[in-house]
């Protein structure tokens, strides 16, 4: 029998099944929007990692304050005001507060949420040691304590965004009583000694998780260990690097508030000399990274470690915090 007609190859015959109008209009389009929304979501990657800029601490002092702002703030003024700007750039910046998203793009970002767990800590002790350092119990602090102190991965009702809301809201309100009419107010040098034994503490244990990525264990020497830590898997160098990036962040902010709030304290302490030279060494700490990713090299290699030198700054950082501490806690010699 005489073959009719040339038999289609089943390649070809699955290909133009595929182009047909009734398979065409399902896969075409939803392999566009997969393609959009990929290479939006790796836009928005880049961008939610952007860290945020230093503030003015004086500033942000007077747009909180609004309205009261020509009066004259009492002494603890600018520590809250800053405190307040600090957690509202974790809801504020690109992206929102991160840490605890489930899906992307801040699902898949790694440095950003460590970033802002290096915040949040050293917001979390600033704001237990404000009840020290006032001249009478407030319950708003003791709220925002309790609101900061939870779980930074909380997604569930109430999340920690909504908890970080509790918080200002409680700060918001604290910040216009803090004026010369009114009944709050910080004690001159009242509890500074024992947030900076907090300071020193998580610059302690910053110092001891980076200085852990080092290789070489006699490159350890110079940061005063009093023992060798477990060594830092290589997936969680940057974790660490980026914690202590953030944390650096928020204690240069609180330092300079501090030095506005406490002038007359520190020199009583005979410590402004150390005061500056430790944010000086937290400025360091933000300085830009002009690689890529954080390198984990050795020794005078062709490759830095960056965790190696944040762990410098934060050993550095900690025994001038504990240098303050110490002197402040000292009675003043009598003349």
């Amino acid at each position: 029998m005489a073959m009719t007609g040339k038999r289609v190859p089943r390649r070809n015959r699955r290909t133009e099944a595929l182009e047909r109008p009734d398979y065409g209009w399902i896969w075409k389009p939803l392999l566009a929007l997969a393609v959009i929304y990929l290479l939006a979501t790796l836009a928005l990657s880049t961008w939610w990692s952007l860290e945020p800029s230093r503030f003015d601490v004086e500033g942000a002092t007077a747009e909180r304050r609004g309205q009261v702002a020509a009066e004259p703030a009492s002494r603890g003024a600018v520590t809250t005001a800053t405190l307040i700007t600090t957690v509202a750039t974790l809801l504020e910046k690109p992206g929102g507060y991160v840490r605890n998203d489930l899906a992307p793009p801040g699902l898949w970002l790694d440095n950003m949420p460590n970033w802002e767990l290096g915040v949040l800590n050293q917001a979390r002790d600033l704001a237990d040691s404000l009840p020290l350092m006032e001249s009478e119990a407030v319950p708003a602090l003791d709220l925002v304590g309790e609101s900061l102190r939870d779980d930074s991965r909380d997604w569930l009702m109430p999340s920690t965004e909504d908890r970080l809301e509790s918080a200002l809201g409680a700060l918001d309100g604290y910040l216009l009583t803090l004026s010369e009419t009114g009944d709050a107010e910080f004690v001159a040098g009242a509890g500074l000694d024992a947030w900076l034994d907090r300071v020193a503490g998580r610059l302690d244990d910053l110092g001891r998780r980076l200085s852990s990525s080092v290789a070489s264990r006699e490159q350890l020497g110079d940061l005063n260990l009093n023992q060798l830590p477990p060594r830092t898997p290589r997936l969680r160098v940057d974790d660490i690097f980026y914690e202590a990036r953030g944390s650096g962040w928020a204690l240069v902010h609180f330092f300079e508030a501090v030095r506005r709030d406490q002038q007359d304290a520190l020199v009583d302490g005979d410590v402004q000399a150390q005061w500056e030279l430790l944010i000086a060494e937290l400025e360091r700490t933000q300085r830009r990274l002009w690689s890529p990713m954080v390198l984990n090299g050795s020794g005078f290699g062709i490759i830095a470690n960056h965790s190696q030198v944040m762990a410098n700054h934060m050993m550095r950082a900690r025994d001038l915090a504990r240098e303050v501490s110490e002197r402040l806690e000292a009675p003043a010699p009598s003349s």
